[in-house]
């Protein structure tokens, strides 16, 4: 008997690569998958001008930074936006001036499509074979209601459905039904009932893991897990010369590993 319903992940058109530099943009959820990339010594930029929650945030950053990584992770949290009516200008961040000056407005379907497809050519313009990887995140908004959160996010998915489908090289990765199908039961949530815990986190990062990764990069990981281990242990002594030399030994090891899988 099953007692779970699994979430099926289709296969992706690429496989990431032992220490692949990546960018990360979108809600507080990218902020948590990029931060454990960074972890595990991949040369992830995450959310470089903020946490971004929407489809039109997302384009301001992406045309904003200039990298050219191959694989990008794009996260949606919302299609509400915010214009500053003296403008007319959706705006990433309010900076906390007085909600008078602003106009809030959900985005449509096409919308949404719309701001994801320019987001995307400008990734294409500066690098043709970048891999893009929508996600939509599976944190709640209480704020506007939970059916207004739950229409919100079915417009996003809607909107990302339309332009993943057709079109090579984009790939929709399903953190969102993970949570709210597979992981089904509150303990996966931390106190306030709407964020993932990093239990929920891990999960999804071993399916990132499993489904996404090459054989080389989870070699890579199997053998940087000791010597990460190692790094993070805290001594009582950590002046001791034993120490010290114990240090010096696990740093040489990073280096090495570093540098036979690619990274100097």
């Amino acid at each position: 008997m099953e007692f779970r319903t699994p979430v099926g992940i289709p296969r992706p058109s690429f496989q990431i690569e032992p220490l692949e530099e990546m960018l990360f943009v979108g809600s507080c959820f990218a902020d948590s998958i990029g931060r454990r990339f960074q972890e595990e010594r991949f040369p992830a930029t995450v959310n470089p001008f903020g946490t971004m929650y929407n489809p039109a945030s997302v384009l301001h950053t992406i045309e904003q930074w200039s990298g050219t990584p191959r694989v990008v992770f794009i996260t949606l949290g919302t299609n509400h936006v915010y214009r500053l009516k003296s403008s007319g200008e959706i705006v990433d961040n309010c900076q906390k001036r007085p909600q008078r000056l602003f106009q809030e407005e959900t985005l449509s379907i096409e919308a949404c499509a719309s701001y994801l497809r320019q987001a995307v050519s400008v990734l294409r313009s500066r690098r043709p074979d970048v891999q893009v990887v929508f996600t939509v995140s599976p944190i709640r908004y209480q704020k506007y209601g939970f059916h207004e959160s739950q229409l919100s996010k079915a417009t996003l998915l809607l909107a990302v459905a339309s332009i993943v489908a057709p079109t090579a090289h984009l790939d929709y990765f399903p953190a969102y039904e993970i949570v709210l199908d597979e992981l089904r039961d509150y303990r996966f949530y931390k106190e306030d009932m709407l964020h993932p815990t990093a239990q929920a986190v891990e999960y999804i990062w071993q399916q990132l893991v499993e489904h996404y990764f090459s054989p080389a990069a989870k070699q890579f990981l199997q053998e940087w897990k000791p010597i990460k281990e190692a790094l993070n242990h805290r001594p009582f002594h950590p002046e001791s010369a034993e120490y010290q030399h114990f240090l010096a030994e696990t740093r040489k090891k990073e280096h090495e590993l570093l540098t036979r899988f690619g990274k100097s």
